[in-house]
């Protein structure tokens, strides 16, 4: 069984819960001001894998929360990281369709080659976006996405 789907904690992940630095980088992140909420995206974007451990923690406490639920699967998708695959796998079962969606582009970004099982059963879901993210997903991760980043054609 690949270990994308292994629900056992890093040894990355803190069980007193969110550090007070991201804590406050997550709130800010909901600021109405766009500026500001843009900036704390930026501060936990830069920290890439330091942050994961907190992104995880908070994906899981912001149940009634879509919009951060939306913002943390993307920033572990930007991470770089395989720590995050376990928690992006989780992501694909939230019941928001627009979180779902992002855990597959986040997959995506990390060519997650031990998610494609997990991302061809979102080939059936009910919500069209998911249907279409986990498609291209499936298709950027086998190479076979069409998309050609070589400079041939310059």
């Amino acid at each position: 069984m690949p270990t994308i789907l292994s629900p056992a904690r890093s040894s990355h992940d803190k069980p007193d819960g969110v550090r007070p630095r991201y804590k406050d980088l997550f709130d800010r992140m909901r600021d109405p001001d766009p500026v500001a909420a843009d900036a704390a995206f930026d501060a936990v974007l830069f920290d890439r894998e330091g942050a994961i451990p907190d992104l995880i923690e908070c994906l899981d406490r912001s149940k009634k929360d879509t919009v951060l639920r939306f913002l943390c699967v993307q920033l572990l998708g930007f991470s770089g990281s395989k720590l995050a695959l376990p928690a992006l796998a989780a992501a694909l079962e939230d019941k928001e369709p627009s979180v779902r969606a992002e855990a597959c582009r986040s997959l995506e970004d990390l060519k997650a080659h031990d998610a494609v099982s997990s991302l061809r059963t979102h080939l059936d879901d009910l919500d069209p976006e998911v249907r279409l993210a986990a498609a291209e997903a499936i298709l950027a991760i086998e190479g076979k996405g069409g998309h050609d980043d070589s400079d041939a054609d310059l």
